[in-house]
């Protein structure tokens, strides 16, 4: 019987969506960049993307294959709109390759797969069909921003995405807020860039004035900047995420 492969977890840059690129070995250790330019089986979001990214690779060490004879095994449009963490997609027919005893490699547009990004569902059915799955050392946009906040590192949750309707969004804060408020522990959530500044908007009407914000965008690239201080301060002119930057936003005491 044949092996399994393994299921490595490759990172990719921040820069997803940016005017700029940041240099791949800036961001990416050079040891994830040799697992992946060996990889020739993929599972991703985009096989036109994760080509590009690929390309980069590339540069750097040699491909094992072309690009276009990579085999590209795209999650459904479904898993990125609703998301795959609660166990509802079976993910095992995409790791057909592995099973057959070829290494794989998820990968999502940004940062970590499966963490803010599809591939749950990946890594729980390779555990089902007993595929070693080994993470790969890269940028994680979560863990940067908040190293960088200033907040509750020990005790945080990521919530995802606040509601779009303003009311359901501004319950939502108040609700974050009181958690914090009474526990400590730090909230961060996050939001498509070109509606980074209504979502700051809301933070700084709703929030009270000495609670603290952060906020953190275009991390890992020349041009990134975080900015934690309180609300209060929040209010007065100064940097703000603009709407093409993915951003991260936290909220602690």
């Amino acid at each position: 019987m044949t092996a399994p492969g393994k299921l490595y977890l490759v990172p990719a840059p921040l820069d997803f969506g940016c005017a700029t690129e940041a240099p791949l070995g800036d961001c990416i250790p050079d040891g994830t960049l040799r697992v992946a330019s060996r990889l020739q089986h993929w599972i991703c979001e985009n096989a036109r993307s994760t080509r590009a990214y690929l390309k980069r690779v590339g540069a750097v060490h040699a491909l094992a294959c072309p690009l276009q004879q990579l085999v590209m095994r795209e999650l459904p449009r479904a898993v990125h709109k609703k998301g795959d963490h609660r166990g509802e997609f079976d993910a095992r027919p995409l790791l057909a390759d592995a099973t057959a005893g070829h290494d794989m490699g998820l990968i999502s547009e940004a940062g970590m797969p499966a963490i803010a990004d599809p591939g749950s569902s990946v890594v729980r059915a390779a555990h089902a069909l007993g595929i070693t799955v080994a993470p790969l050392v890269g940028p994680v946009s979560l863990m940067l921003s908040l190293a960088a906040s200033g907040l509750n590192g020990q005790d945080f949750a990521f919530v995802g995405y606040l509601p779009q309707e303003g009311t359901q969004r501004a319950a939502r804060v108040r609700a974050l807020e009181k958690i914090t408020l009474a526990s400590g522990q730090t909230q961060l959530f996050i939001e498509v860039p070109y509606r980074n500044a209504a979502l700051l908007q809301t933070l700084v009407q709703v929030l009270a004035p000495t609670t603290r914000l952060a906020v953190s965008a275009g991390l890992t690239m020349e041009s990134g900047q975080s900015r934690s201080a309180s609300v209060a301060d929040w209010r007065r002119p100064g940097w703000a995420p603009d709407n093409k930057t993915p951003a991260v936003f936290a909220i602690g005491a």
